[in-house]
């Protein structure tokens, strides 16, 4: 009698101890809910290099263009963000930012840019519009209500507009569209039912015919979701992309480097 007291009594803190877990277990919407959205700002800061050869002259000269011509360095630029968990495992999101800079100053330096030479003391205009389209879709081998890792595959679509421009109006543009390939690695956590953190690594590296170049990204975010649909978030994002890139008549290189804080808020549903 009394082992079989004993035994009802284990089972019985067995199944207070499961159902104890059970209720323990964090329930965050970035986890769960089919759509997630994203509205913010993103402060980053930049370090560009530039170079526009002409395949004539082979000439051309290499540009740090916040330096040389004192375009803005960091900007409050908005970002936005969606998230559509097609079932279960799999998911489909894009996220989407671009800086528009611009300024015009005298050089101190002769520098070829495509087929134009400007002279030293020459007043030139400058504009650099960069933005990122990046896509995705995801697949979450490891999937709990309160955590999950999965790896995707997508791209990065980079745009360029750079321009030199000199006082006379001579000038010299190029504009560069680049769907980058990337495969990623992702995962994200809840700590409670109101807070989660999440981390993305997205690889990209390709040289194939008129094109050769590489793309980094890295995202990290904290949540925290106190209503049942609207929550806020802080993150922070890197992303380094080198690319060469050949034309009929000039090869454009680039090197650049975003990387900075992030406020936003969300909405899931």
């Amino acid at each position: 009698m009394k082992t079989q007291s004993l035994i009802a009594l284990a089972v019985i803190a067995f199944a207070a101890a499961a159902r104890a877990e059970q209720v323990a277990v964090p329930v965050h919407p970035a986890l769960n809910a089919p759509f997630y959205f994203t509205l913010g700002a993103f402060f980053p800061s930049t370090t560009t290099q530039a170079q526009l050869t002409g395949n004539a002259t082979g000439a051309g000269t290499v540009i740090d263009l916040e330096e040389s011509f004192n375009i803005d360095n960091q900007k409050t630029v908005p970002s936005f963000s969606g998230r559509w968990r097609i079932n279960h495992r799999w998911r489909v999101e894009a996220d989407y930012f671009e800086m528009n800079r611009d300024n015009t100053r005298t050089i101190d330096r002769q520098i070829e840019w495509g087929d134009q030479v400007f002279a030293v003391n020459t007043s030139v205009a400058t504009q650099f519009d960069f933005s990122d389209l990046r896509v995705s879709l995801g697949y979450s081998f490891f999937k709990r209500p309160d955590k999950e890792l999965g790896v995707g595959i997508g791209l990065h679509v980079a745009t360029y507009d750079v321009s030199l421009t000199g006082s006379g109006g001579n000038g010299q543009g190029e504009d560069v569209l680049a769907p980058l390939p990337v495969l990623s690695l992702y995962g994200q956590f809840a700590l409670t039912n109101t807070w989660a953190v999440g981390l993305r690594l997205d690889r990209f590296a390709l040289s194939y015919d008129k094109f050769d170049g590489s793309l980094t990204s890295l995202g990290l975010d904290v949540l925290y979701q106190p209503f049942k649909h609207v929550g806020f978030g802080a993150g922070y994002r890197a992303l380094a992309i080198r690319a060469e890139v050949e034309g009929d008549r000039h090869i454009l290189k680039m090197r650049q480097v975003f990387q900075g804080p992030m406020l936003f808020m969300n909405v899931s549903f």
